[in-house]
């Protein structure tokens, strides 16, 4: 009952129509019927002089729109003496806007989910006290505790001892993830069955899961230009319309015709379809793990005709493993190891993580440094144990080691090299992982009419050439900088071009290009804030996916447009003929619009979503420092 009275009160004008309609029949039935003429005809011109006003502020905007028609086709039954039909397209009208709001809110639900789910309140322990307060009153080094089952408030490092955390509404990783001391952890998370104390490292505005929300409310506020070229209908649809009565009125002499042909002219179709089916399509790539920025990228999604792509962490894991040591010049395997696993505690290089994790591995006991800075791309130094270690290309460590020598790699392994006190030490090996999926989902992707694919990597020419052959790319570009990833993309003339990419310098391409997608899963990064479209699971194929919704939500849309033209206009050409009264035809046109409303549902996405490609087998592949 309370449901009932909360939908009763949102919409309230089908409220007031429903209950005057009741309060005629009642009238009607009690012998004062005289008046029921007066009351439907004086409320029904009411409703249309509100209209009108809104439809006139946007005419001042040079917004042209639907809503004349049915102010015209009130007035015109009013005028006439068919006052239940003037009631009913009133219905019409007031019920089509309740309808399309309430379609919104069914199709909106996957991206509400994550913006309902956003932490308000944490619990900030000050001495012996636990103190609640508002998530964005936590400051970075608060210590907070995190009760079973609550969302953790901002992203953190673990200071109990171990801990188990649902990640799925940010990663989409559906086990529980295991955490200990020291470890991060994401705000948003739910947190498991034991309370838990957490450090702050971030603010609430500054979190991932806040990043997400902001990414969402973003896609949410936007319109499609389809929904606006859905608009441009509304003129020759509104001066079709017209026309059509009025010859209907000419040719049979009688007004009430005018008055049968304006009630099927519905806006409906073409003020609704489109947004559904744009808000549907984004719903479903949520579900699917993708944040998309707007109806238009669905659009461009789903005419894009090239795909770009990165590689390292895009095409590859991003994450290389240690293959092998060549120690030079006396060093010994382990010495070397060690030396560097050293120096890379200081590096935020992807492959420092490799290095320190071999060293564990085998047992190694790591040094700390009495200084250490990093050279952006090109490697570290530091001063370990009284020795100077250098680290990195070949270039930057030949300048503290003379005597240097490049070592011979397989196609898709990278060489760091390795100076201690200005002598070469050798060089350690290492290789990325390609994408188990990756090769598929460039199938899948030339399956849905992107049959254009290039690659652009900072890599040199040979790795990224390995790579290339591995999934059958034959444009590459190598050795690039972030200026010429932009320049690459602006050239290509198969258009609309897609660029998927994880890094920070991907972002200038990644905003350049007609749809950027990034790989966000690790993280709200510059790459995901000027991208388009955002994967939230570490899983390349969800780009093909978002390509596949894409054009299903457009399909969609336009054929839901058409849909209720085609009908509206069936139904119009009809009742020229004088064969659908007033009233029937009001009927009629609520039956069209509620059949426009459900096609365009179907954006939100079925049976398909469940079914996934089998992954391949993992393919060696490179990475770059």
């Amino acid at each position: 009952m309370g449901r009932l009275l909360r939908i009763a009160r949102r919409y309230w004008v089908v409220t007031l129509t429903l209950a005057i309609g009741l309060l005629g029949i009642v009238l009607a039935l009690t012998g004062a019927g005289a008046a029921v003429p007066w009351i439907f005809s004086g409320y029904a011109l009411a409703i249309a002089a509100w209209q009108a006003v809104g439809m006139v502020r946007d005419i001042l905007r040079g917004h042209w729109g639907l809503d004349i028609l049915a102010v015209t086709a009130i007035v015109a039954t009013v005028l006439v003496g068919e006052y239940v039909a003037a009631l009913l397209v009133v219905l019409m009208l007031t019920g089509g806007e309740a309808l399309e709001d309430y379609a919104n809110r069914r199709a909106k639900r996957e991206l509400d989910a994550l913006l309902t789910r956003a932490p308000q309140l944490a619990h900030r322990m000050e001495g012996d006290e636990i103190v609640e307060v508002r998530a964005d009153e936590v400051r970075p080094g608060d210590v907070l505790l995190v009760r079973p089952s609550e969302i953790v408030p901002v992203d953190a490092t673990m200071r109990s001892a171990e801990a188990a955390v649902d990640e799925s509404s940010i990663t989409g990783e559906s086990v529980p993830v295991e955490k200990v001391a020291g470890d991060a952890v994401l705000s948003g998370s739910v947190n498991g069955q034991v309370a838990v104390e957490v450090v702050a490292t971030a603010t609430a505005a500054d979190s991932q899961y806040q990043q997400i929300v902001a990414l969402v409310t973003e896609a949410a506020a936007s319109k499609a230009p389809v929904v606006r070229l859905a608009d441009r209908y509304a003129v020759p649809f509104t001066v079709f319309s017209l026309a059509l009565a009025g010859v209907a009125w000419w040719i049979s002499g009688d007004p009430v015709r005018f008055a049968e042909v304006l009630v099927l002219a519905t806006p409906c179709p073409l003020l609704i379809a489109a947004p559904v089916a744009f808000i549907g399509g984004m719903s479903r790539a949520a579900r699917n793990g993708v944040i998309v920025k707007g109806g238009g990228v669905l659009e461009q999604l789903s005419s894009a005709r090239t795909a770009v792509f990165d590689k390292t962490g895009t095409l590859t894991h991003g994450s290389p493993t240690l293959v092998a040591i060549r120690p030079e010049n006396g060093f010994g395997e382990d010495e070397l190891l060690t030396a560097v696993a050293s120096a890379e505690q200081y590096s935020s290089h992807v492959l420092a993580t490799s290095i320190i994790a071999a060293a564990h591995d085998r047992g190694l006991r790591l040094g700390e440094a009495e200084w250490a800075r990093e050279a952006a791309t090109n490697g570290v130094q530091a001063r370990v144990g009284g020795r100077e270690v250098v680290v990195g290309k070949f270039r930057f460590v030949a300048e503290h080691a003379p005597d240097a020598a490049r070592t011979p790699i397989a196609p898709g392994e990278l060489a760091v090299y390795v100076a201690i006190d200005g002598r070469f030490a050798g060089a350690l090996l290492a290789s990325d992982r390609l994408r188990d999926n990756a090769r598929t989902t460039l199938e899948r992707l030339d399956e849905l009419g992107v049959h254009q694919t290039m690659m652009l990597t900072g890599d040199a020419q040979a790795t990224a050439d390995h790579i290339a052959a591995e999934l059958g790319i034959t444009r590459v570009r190598a050795d690039c900088l972030p200026a010429d990833k932009v320049q690459e993309v602006a050239g290509i003339a198969e258009r609309p071009v897609i660029m998927v990419g994880d890094g920070v310098n991907d972002a200038p391409v990644l905003a350049a290009a007609d749809v950027g997608i990034a790989m966000g899963a690790k993280g709200a990064t510059a790459a995901s804030e000027s991208a388009s479209a955002v994967i939230l699971v570490d899983d390349i194929s969800r780009t093909a996916k978002a390509v596949e919704i894409g054009r299903d939500t457009v399909r969609i849309a336009l054929q839901s447009i058409w849909l209720g033209i085609i009908v509206s206009v069936a139904l119009m050409i009809v009742a020229a003929f004088g064969v659908i009264p007033a009233t029937v035809g009001a009927l009629l046109q609520e039956v069209v619009d509620l059949a426009t409303i459900l096609a365009a549902l179907r954006a939100i996405g079925g049976r398909l979503d469940a079914k996934a490609p089998a992954p391949a087998a993992p393919v060696p592949a490179a990475s770059a420092r």
